[in-house]
């Protein structure tokens, strides 16, 4: 089989991109504005014009060290170029709705409590921002299936391990260790990480489930911890509630324990040392 000719080659070359190059070169004034303009090399655009006038059969551009001028063809050309790439641009802009105001229905996923406490303030600014967006706000812990699900973005506490997946991160969510007054048993308040091995523990299966590794949010410090949970949830909501009737020590987000710490329901253990940091995006 014969390698295709160089003919054959710039037909299949994006026609809709080298008529753009074109009418920018003839606007430009010259193909070093032009690619400029562009933001590509000279190189690059003279080859775009090189495949156009091949692909056509035709000679567009007459060349000299310090001029340029349209042949007769290329006159014919740059007027029907310059209205099929109009054209196309409108296409575009059409389908893209650029310069309307959004619309349609997005489907999010976010976590759980996030999604009940913290998130839905930010949504419903979102929402007035742009009246005709809809949302559906779908409450899940899990990393989503996106195509199959039907899932335009999600937000997600935790590392994201998929390199198929585009993530930003946001920010971080800052998770300390908590227990009851009740858990201590009248014992001394611990002072490092070890000494809550010793205690009941709760897990929360989406992160952590019969280990945790704890970060001394000032040392950097490391300590991981083994247990056998006593209770274990797929839920923060219960989790908190666990811990607040004192049925053992949880790592749970700041956030949502800051009330209870408050509260002296629940004691902040081993502080600032007992703190787990986690991305979120």
């Amino acid at each position: 089989m014969n390698p295709p000719s160089s003919a054959a080659a710039a037909a299949s070359a994006d026609r809709i991109e080298l008529m753009q190059t074109f009418v920018r070169i003839v606007e430009a004034g010259s193909l070093s504005a032009a690619a400029t303009q562009m933001g590509t090399t000279q190189p690059t655009i003279s080859r775009r014009l090189q495949s156009l006038e091949r692909s056509l059969g035709l000679r567009l551009l007459q060349r000299s060290t310090h001029a340029m001028k349209l042949t007769e063809d290329g006159e014919r050309c740059y007027g029907r170029a310059k209205e099929l790439v109009a054209g196309w641009e409108a296409f575009e802009a059409d389908l893209r709705g650029a310069g309307d105001e959004p619309e349609g229905t997005l489907r999010v996923v976010v976590p759980h409590a996030f999604g009940q406490q913290q998130l839905v303030g930010p949504l419903a600014e979102f929402l007035r921002r742009h009246p005709r967006v809809s949302v559906e706000w779908l409450l899940h812990d899990r990393t989503p299936d996106f195509i199959a699900e039907g899932i335009d973005c999600a937000i997600h506490v935790g590392e994201v391990s998929d390199p198929s997946l585009i993530a930003i991160r946001l920010g971080e969510v800052p998770r300390i260790v908590v227990a009851a007054p009740s858990v201590l048993e009248g014992a001394a308040m611990p002072s490092h990480p070890n000494e809550l091995a010793r205690l009941p523990w709760l897990s929360l299966r989406a992160f952590y489930r019969n280990e945790v590794s704890l970060t001394h949010a000032v040392t950097g410090e490391s300590q991981r911890l083994s247990f056998r949970p006593r209770v274990g949830t797929d839920s923060l909501y219960a989790l908190r509630s666990a811990a607040a009737m004192g049925l053992g020590v949880c790592v749970a987000s700041a956030w949502l324990l800051a009330d209870d710490i408050a509260a002296e329901r629940l004691l902040h253990l081993v502080p600032p040392g007992g703190r787990r940091r986690c991305p979120c995006t």
